[in-house]
């Protein structure tokens, strides 16, 4: 009974702080909020206490949320981009994790070595739930959104399994670099090769269970794709490679392989649906679930501090804020560095006014926010060693791990706004003029289609009522003409007789469902073709398929209608 009060608490936490931010009068970040709302329930007189076990936080919370921005990339921005999102995914991981290692090996002579980089290790991942949640959507330059989501997608699993070493190293006092690296190798291959091998007949057997049901039952759809994620993850970590990064290809393989075309219009809305949910609530219990951690953390830290910091509060404050500082440094100067490179090949090839810019290396470097990953590989080091000695300074880092979090969210809640308020975004216009030139074809597809179809129906020997029909059709295509899509009530008025409004009726919904259908083959054409990328795909096909959902709700017998046409 507790745990269903527990989760039941939780859900309504949720919903509390996503409106709280709309009633705040000054902007605060969702994530923030959620935090301080997880602190304010882990108080004693409030009773509720939630024993975080790392393992089980990894497997029910991370796949689903990572699958999911992996299906969500654009497949044109990912491949576009592979270059700079490796070499921040990758590089800038062992890179971090070889400075900030032995920086915290220097301020903090008490943390050994090897615990120094795993801490480094756990720091490194980056969080796009979280900087989405603090940069409203449409501030952040497209091209900067997309590598900054290809990077907090790749670099989980570079963090966590230099974070495995590291430990490891720590427990055996054994490291061997070419080892480490041929098993990174391995676990990173092997999680992306099974994401991507068990979605293929995945797919398969999905639409063949599609095809055993007549009317298409998308609930059965929706489940079986949401327990993808799961089998990805739990399958991988049973054959020793990487969970995290199966359930992301398998996300970024549904978005390859998954076609559009051949799915219901009800289950690309009511998945739609679904997964918003599902993102919305599992965020909400990251975040909640990491500040009803918190007072037992510091409470931890502070007395592990009396061994380690003579007790002082102040010292460990300063740690954390020194950690952060060094974090933020190094990622700054990498990103610099690819930013100096890359202008350097760019001026090689004539353009003299090359140079990195300081502004876009700080939004960078602000935007690396920390997490819930983080967080839970902290939380998963050892409490003892093999010989049952205690971990060393196992609370101070789990302490530091902590304060660096909230420092990243607070420091880009603050800075970014004022680095992006000037900021002009050549790639959401870019985006625009793309969705504008996508609405004037899918709407010339649909007014040839409706042209093609009324010249055949008008053509039938058999229809007394071709009038009807090219009238009905004119007024349809007029509907077309106008920037939104809205079907004209006038359509209905034809005829006065029960018989003859019917059928005009039918007429209309015929053509409409005609035209919108064009409309969706169009962008799809465009999609193949890399015309638009995935979000304008899936923001036109919504409102297509929205429109197509409400033309055939119209009336009980449409579907019939439209066989008789």
């Amino acid at each position: 009974m507790q745990t269903v009060i527990t989760v039941l608490v939780l859900l309504l936490v949720v919903a509390v702080s996503s409106t709280a931010i709309r009633i705040i009068p000054f902007a605060v970040p969702l994530p923030l909020v959620q935090i301080a709302l997880g602190a304010l329930l882990a108080a004693p007189s409030l009773g509720l206490h939630v024993t975080f076990v790392p393992e089980v936080f990894l497997l029910l919370f991370i796949p689903p949320l990572l699958f999911a921005d992996g299906w969500r990339m654009p497949k044109r921005e990912l491949v576009h981009y592979r270059g700079p999102i490796l070499l921040l995914a990758l590089g800038l991981v062992f890179f971090t994790v070889a400075g900030l290692g032995y920086f915290i090996d220097w301020l903090v002579p008490a943390i050994p070595l090897s615990v120094a980089f795993a801490l480094a290790a756990v720091l490194s991942p980056t969080d796009a739930v979280a900087l989405s949640g603090i940069v409203p959507r449409g501030r952040m330059p497209q091209q900067l959104k997309h590598i900054l989501e290809g990077e907090a997608l790749l670099n989980d699993a570079s963090g966590l399994v230099a974070f495995k070493f590291a430990v490891a190293a720590t427990l055996t006092g054994v490291f061997s670099f070419w080892s480490a690296s041929s098993s990174f190798f391995v676990v990173s291959l092997g999680g992306v090769v099974l994401g991507i091998a068990i979605t293929w007949p995945f797919n398969w057997l999905r639409q063949r269970i599609a095809r055993l049901s007549e009317d298409d039952d998308p609930g059965v759809q929706i489940i079986l794709i949401t327990l993808l994620p799961f089998a990805a993850y739990i399958l991988a970590e049973h054959i020793g490679v990487s969970g995290i990064l199966a359930a992301v290809a398998a996300g970024m393989a549904m978005n390859f392989t998954t076609d559009l075309g051949s799915e219901s219009i009800a289950t690309r809305m009511r998945g739609a649906s679904v997964w918003a949910m599902i993102e919305m609530i599992f965020n909400g219990f990251v975040f909640i679930l990491l500040g009803l951690q918190f007072p037992s953390i510091i409470g931890r830290a502070l007395v592990d501090a009396h061994n380690l910091q003579d007790g002082e509060l102040g010292a460990l404050v300063t740690n954390v804020l020194a950690v952060y500082a060094a974090l933020i440094g190094l990622r700054m100067v990498w990103v610099w560095l690819l930013r100096w490179v890359s202008s350097r090949r760019i001026a090689g090839q004539g353009v003299n006014s090359a140079l990195p810019g300081f502004r876009i290396a700080a939004i960078t470097s602000l935007a690396g926010v920390r997490g819930a990953i983080t967080l839970a590989a902290v939380l998963s080091v050892p409490l003892t060693m093999l010989d049952g000695s205690p971990f060393p300074a196992r609370d101070l880092i789990v302490f530091i791990a902590a304060g660096v979090i909230i420092c990243s969210l607070l420091v880009a809640t603050v800075g970014l706004p004022l680095l992006l308020r000037q900021s002009k975004d050549v790639g959401q216009e870019h985006e625009k003029r793309e969705e504008r030139e996508a609405r004037t074809a899918i709407a010339n597809a649909a007014l040839t289609a409706i042209e093609i179809e009324c010249q055949a129906m008008t053509h039938d020997g058999g229809r007394d009522d071709a009038e009807v029909v090219s009238e009905i059709a004119r007024q349809v295509a007029l509907v077309y003409q106008r920037p939104l899509h809205s079907e004209s009530d006038d359509l209905l008025e034809e005829g006065s007789a029960r018989r003859r409004a019917e059928n005009a009726a039918s007429i209309a919904r015929h053509l409409h469902v005609t035209a919108l259908r064009a409309e969706r083959a169009e962008l799809f054409r465009r999609r193949a073709s890399n015309v638009i990328n995935d979000e304008t795909l899936t923001r036109l096909l919504r409102e297509t398929d929205l429109a197509e959902s409400a033309v055939l709700s119209r009336g009980g017998k449409s579907h019939a209608a439209e066989k008789k046409l």
